[in-house]
């Protein structure tokens, strides 16, 4: 695989690469900041690092969300590295696209995913965790298995931890890749929730006993599974996902913040917003602030000397203060530059990769949901309904935080309403 570069393009080809879309900013091997970072002004990410980093009686639970393309996955890696959180906590970063399909997915998957990267993880920076728990967890592995581990004596220590290592790495790729061995599991699981959480327990105070820190696990891309998974992980199994004795940082469908449901996670909820580029029933008016920011967000990837001036503005204010939809379109815009022979970026190519969002948007929206585009570019209200969700989560209307809570179309719409 190729090795990421965070390079300042000084032509299309390095630009190209700079804005791929699906890219987290990784921190640096000793912890250093990202080149590629932008830290926006009022971070709600320095919340939930304030909060990790107070007292507490059990290791904290937080419920971490935003709209697609607001930037979570790139700041979970930006709290993982803070210095402060690697002094108190073991922090564990993962996806839970690795270990299981995000549209089948169910609590229990959850649970032994983060049981599998408690021990693999572990084991991998070359630590051994106690002999009778290593005994404990072969045995609840030979269950998993449906056969019962009935001689361990004979079978050296290591023997079991390299055997469970095996275990542990491969259960999610066959949660993932094999829905027959999903359900076999599950089954299984569920006849011993507890017991699973009994384990999990085990090794985080093994880990706690040997390392003098508490694990830390951020789990990403939990945002990306419907309505109904959200709801049956954070609202009917809540107690449960709840249970393991480490602090954890779920990330979770905003969805599940446009509904009844929201009350179950509310006190231990943060929302990574859009960045504000008018205020409220003013478009008119530049948020100067906001276009610094996604400016910087820019022009630390790219020479602005590749963009035609005045051009990037328009870009700006095309993607609605949302980074991913920035990329999208400085991408595109490049994309088609690159196919004309231009020396720079121009005005066209920006309002050409308006069109095809816009075009997208042409195939999924019926009348219904234009009527109620119409009466939002109007009002800017945020009133919650089934209709609005799904349109949220298009990103066809965009949500704004500044006293209150409010939101409008997505800029490219416009031209059609």
């Amino acid at each position: 695989m190729t090795q990421i570069e965070y390079i300042k393009a000084k032509d299309f080809d390095r630009a190209w690469l700079n804005f791929e879309l699906d890219l987290p900013l990784k921190p640096g091997p000793s912890g250093e900041m990202n080149p590629f970072y932008i830290n926006r002004p009022g971070n709600p990410i320095n919340e939930l690092i304030d909060a990790l980093l107070a007292p507490f009686y059990r290791p904290p639970k937080f419920f971490f969300s935003g709209h697609k393309g607001c930037g979570k996955s790139t700041e979970l890696l930006h709290l993982m590295s803070n210095p402060k959180i690697q002094k108190k906590y073991w922090p564990i970063n993962f996806s839970i696209r690795e270990v299981t399909d995000i549209h089948d997915i169910d609590y229990r998957d959850v649970l032994l995913a983060i049981a599998s990267r408690l021990f693999v993880e572990y084991k991998n920076k070359g630590s051994d965790l106690p002999d009778q728990l290593l005994k404990e967890l072969d045995g609840w592995k030979g269950k998993v298995e449906r056969h019962i581990t009935t001689v361990l004596e004979g079978r050296y220590d290591t023997e079991i931890s390299a055997s469970l290592a095996a275990f542990f790495a491969n259960a999610g790729m066959k949660m993932k890749l094999e829905p027959a061995t999903r359900v076999e599991l599950r089954q299984v699981i569920e006849t011993d929730v507890t017991g699973l959480i009994a384990l999990i327990n085990q090794i985080v105070t093994a880990i706690y006993s040997i390392d003098h820190r508490i694990p830390l696990i951020l789990i990403d891309d939990m945002d990306k599974p419907d309505l109904e998974k959200a709801r049956a992980i954070f609202h009917d199994r809540r107690e449960i996902m709840m249970q393991p004795n480490c602090a954890i940082v779920y990330t979770v469908s905003s969805a599940l913040f446009y509904s009844k449901e929201f009350d179950s996670i509310r006190d231990q909820s943060l929302f990574l917003p859009n960045i504000n580029l008018h205020p409220m029933s003013d478009n008119n008016l530049r948020l100067e602030d906001g276009y610094k920011i996604l400016e910087q967000f820019v022009t630390i990837r790219m020479d602005p000397e590749l963009i035609e001036a005045g051009v990037l503005d328009e870009a700006i204010n095309y993607s609605g203060g949302v980074f991913r939809e920035l990329a999208r379109i400085i991408r595109t815009s490049l994309g088609r530059a690159r196919r004309g022979n231009s020396a720079k970026m121009q005005i066209e190519d920006v309002e050409w990769s308006a069109s095809e969002i816009r075009n997208e948007y042409r195939r999924i929206l019926d009348k219904e949901d234009i009527k109620l585009l119409k009466k939002i570019k109007d009002t800017n209200i945020l009133e919650f309904n089934d209709r609005l969700r799904p349109l949220l989560q298009l990103l066809a209307v965009l949500e704004y935080r500044d006293q209150e809570n409010w939101c409008d179309v997505h800029p490219v719409l416009r031209k059609i309403l």
